[in-house]
């Protein structure tokens, strides 16, 4: 795997709309998107103040490291969407093995689920956690559908998004409420469950932000479902994360058109960023496809890493980001 020790430059952060909202900059004035590396980045970026930043590509979990070096972590892992607990253990969403694990300080890995009520899951794509420990993970099924065992009272096929309790119970949270489930996000104070709708293969299909209230007791009141942002027939949202003021930086969007089922006429691939009250504030470009996802580290927490086609890029934020 290659490192790119010269670093890409772009132009400057600007709005796909035209009309960012007036209030504080989200990222340091003048500052340029940058390539930190060409491989090794395909999913899942989570930040480990010890090691550094470890990300799904190439099959692996691979580890930008504190040097700035790419090396394999864990060569086979067939992950996608990572997080750091509190505790500093590693979740893992696992779609090539239908699996979610947790991976602790000692290096065991521990199986969450593979199963919900003994049928296997589709893809587990993306994991998030709330203040009390639930792990919540998103199970989509791109490409062939042959193979998924899910279904819902009627026989019909389910593409859901899931909770872990601490004792290990799991319980199916949204079962036909999005299209396509992919990025979730718990935001601050649990207060609302943020779900990336996806389905990216599809003429037609979803592809939107949808914002849940989040219960007490860890379960979502459907009725209160909020649209945030549609992408339209282009490429839809994708893994996200929040800063310390609450701000939502999704990854999304599309350079080429992806015929026939995604366009690329409006909503370019970047980094889109929503204000608290859910709407499009500022916008990165990053001309790779696709840009799949983001998240903040470094000394400060204020470096948002980007993974986008393979590549891993970053750019400075004026505020911290918000991790686990």
């Amino acid at each position: 795997m290659k490192h790119v020790l010269t670093a890409l430059s772009l132009t400057t952060v600007f709005s796909p709309t035209g009309n960012v909202c007036a209030g504080e900059a989200v990222f340091v004035s003048g500052t340029k998107s940058k390539m930190l590396t060409e491989t090794g980045a395909g999913e899942g970026p989570a930040w480990n103040s010890r090691k550094g930043l470890l990300m799904s590509g190439d099959g692996n979990i691979n580890l930008y490291g504190l040097d700035g070096k790419l090396s394999v972590f864990r060569k086979g892992a067939g992950t996608n969407g990572l997080l750091f607990d509190r505790q500093g253990r590693l979740l893992a969403c696992e779609p090539r093995f239908r699996r979610v694990t947790r991976t602790d300080l000692d290096g065991t890995v521990t199986l969450l689920t593979d199963n919900y009520q003994g049928k296997r899951y589709n893809q587990p794509n993306d994991v998030t956690v709330d203040s009390q420990g639930r792990i919540y993970f998103s199970d989509p099924k791109y490409g062939s559908r042959t193979e998924m065992q899910l279904l819902d009272e009627r026989g019909c096929k389910v593409e859901g998004v899931y909770r872990i309790d601490p004792d290990g119970l799991v319980t199916r949270m949204i079962t036909h409420e999005v299209d396509r489930p992919n990025g979730v996000l718990v935001s601050f104070e649990d207060r609302f469950l943020y779900v990336a709708d996806n389905n990216n293969d599809k003429v037609g299909g979803a592809r939107k932000l949808w914002r849940f209230d989040l219960r007490k007791d860890g379960t979502v009141d459907i009725k209160k479902k909020t649209l945030i942002y549609d992408w339209g027939s282009g490429r839809g949202p994708d893994g996200m994360v929040q800063d310390q003021q609450g701000r939502l930086y999704v990854a999304g969007g599309l350079n080429k058109p992806n015929l026939p089922y995604e366009t690329a006429d409006q909503n370019k691939g970047g980094i889109y960023v929503f204000s608290t009250a859910g709407k499009l504030i500022e916008f990165v470009p990053i001309p790779r496809d696709e840009v799949t996802n983001c998240t903040f580290g470094g000394d400060d927490l204020r470096t948002l890493y980007i993974t986008a086609g393979g590549t891993l890029w970053s750019i400075r934020a004026t505020t911290p980001g918000r991790l686990p």
